[in-house]
C-alpha cells in the first residue's frame, strides 16, 4: 500500500488531492493544524472507501512539522508522495500582502516561513528514505503569481518565487535517482466568487494534475490555466 502525505489538507484542494490519490489505492495522512477538522475530513473519506487519518502541525512551527510526518510513517509506514500546499483560510498575525515598493522584512518574512521554509522541512523530513529506496515523489504548490507576480501580492509572490525555484532545481538535482519533484503553480481562483475577470476552477478540476505529474514525471512544473 502506497502513502500520500497532504500538507495543508482541507476541505477544498487538500480533499480533491485526497480523494485522487486514495480512489487509486492510496492511503492518506491529512497535516494541519486543527485536528477536528482533520477527522472530519477523514470520516468523510473513510466513507468513500480512503483509508485516511489527520495529523496536527503548523508549518511555522517546523519540529511540530517534522514529528507529524514521523507520526506518518509510524502509522502507515513509507510516504510514497508528499503534497505541499498549506494556505491560509483565516487571518493570521504577521500575514499581510505588500506591493514590492512596499515589501520589508517584516511582511516578507512571515511568507517566506511559511510557503518556503515549512517546504524544506517537509522535504528534509522524507527525502533520505525516498533516496534509499529509489522512489518518491514531491509537489510543492503555488499560485500562478509565482510565476507571474501581481503588484498587490509582492510579498507573497517573491515566497512562492523562491519555493518554485527550489523545487525545479531540487528536480534537476534528483535526476536518476528515482525521486521526483514537481512545481504546480494554479493560475486560477479556487471555487466560485472570485475577482471579476479571473478565470475559475473547481478543486477536482485541478487535482488529476497531481496524478499526472506523479504519473509522468517528466517535467519539473505544470501550470493551470484552466
Amino acid at each position: 500500500m502506497s502513502t500520500i502525505a497532504i500538507i495543508g489538507a482541507g476541505p477544498g484542494m487538500g480533499l480533491a488531492i485526497a480523494r485522487t490519490f486514495g480512489s487509486r489505492g492510496f492511503d492518506v495522512a491529512l497535516i494541519s493544524r486543527t485536528q477536528d477538522k482533520l477527522d472530519a475530513l477523514a470520516a468523510q473519506l473513510g466513507a468513500e472507501g480512503i483509508t485516511a487519518e489527520g495529523f496536527t502541525a503548523d508549518v511555522m512551527d517546523r519540529p511540530s512539522l517534522t514529528a507529524a510526518l514521523e507520526a506518518v510513517k509510524a502509522r502507515f509506514g513509507a510516504i510514497d508522495v508528499l503534497e505541499y500546499s498549506p494556505a491560509p483560510h483565516t487571518p493570521v498575525p504577521g500575514f499581510t500582502m505588500a506591493a514590492p515598493s512596499e515589501a520589508t522584512v517584516d511582511n516578507l518574512q512571515p511568507q517566506i516561513e511559511y510557503t518556503f521554509y515549512g517546504a524544506v522541512e517537509a522535504a528534509r523530513a522524507v527525502l533520505p528514505a525516498m533516496c534509499e529506496a529509489g522512489a518518491g515523489t514531491l509537489l510543492f504548490t503555488t499560485g500562478g503569481g509565482s510565476i507571474d507576480p501581481i503588484p498587490m501580492l509582492g510579498n507573497v509572490n517573491a515566497a512562492g518565487g523562491a519555493l518554485r525555484n527550489w523545487v525545479i532545481n531540487l528536480n534537476k538535482e534528483l535526476t536518476g535517482s528515482g525521486v521526483y519533484a514537481g512545481h504546480v503553480a494554479i493560475g486560477v481562483w479556487i471555487g466560485e466568487g472570485g475577482p471579476e475577470g479571473i478565470p475559475t476552477a473547481t478543486p477536482e478540476q485541478i487535482a488529476p494534475l497531481y496524478w499526472d505529474l506523479h504519473e509522468a514525471r517528466d517535467r519539473a512544473e505544470a501550470v493551470f490555466t484552466g
